[in-house]
């Protein structure tokens, strides 16, 4: 059987498949910006828990028994208004080199070591958390994350 000249030439021509591989190529490219996007705004949250915590943890490195005072200074420092929960506030006093640590006290007996003297030093730590929602629903992926961020000051009493 003798095909027609028509039908022979486009068995033999290709003007379509570019168009065919962009059509099966594109849905894998866009997976892929939306799980950039995604992956992004999840660090972008993650670095506002930290930098939250640290405007905090600087506050209460200057003033480390006014726990109010350290909460509001790790939420205004939120310039995005990415909501988290109320920071946890620890703080206390430890000894230079580490040895020891209490909590909430209003001073501590540190002892001399072999290499230096040893004195009580406060410490402030601030924890930050927030729940963390997909942009998209990612098949075996949870959509929701709690992220933390936490920084520790130690300074002079």
């Amino acid at each position: 059987m003798k095909f027609p000249a028509r039908l022979r030439i486009l068995g033999k021509a290709n003007h379509g498949a570019s168009l065919i591989e962009l059509a099966l190529v594109t849905p894998m490219l866009v997976l892929l910006v939306f799980g950039a996007i995604d992956l992004g705004r999840g660090y972008y949250v993650y670095l506002e828990l930290v930098n939250a915590a640290h405007a905090g943890a600087e506050y209460g490195s200057l003033h480390p028994s006014d726990t109010a005072n350290i909460i509001k200074a790790a939420t205004k420092s939120n310039e995005m208004n990415v909501s988290f929960a109320t920071p946890l506030v620890t703080y206390g006093y430890e000894c230079s080199d580490g040895s020891s640590y209490t909590a909430s006290a209003t001073s501590l007996a540190c002892t001399a070591t072999a290499t230096r003297d040893s004195k009580a030093v406060h410490r402030v730590q601030v924890n930050t958390s927030a729940v963390y929602t997909t942009f998209l629903p990612w098949s075996g992926i949870p959509s929701t994350f709690t992220l933390y961020g936490s920084a520790t000051i130690r300074g002079n009493p």
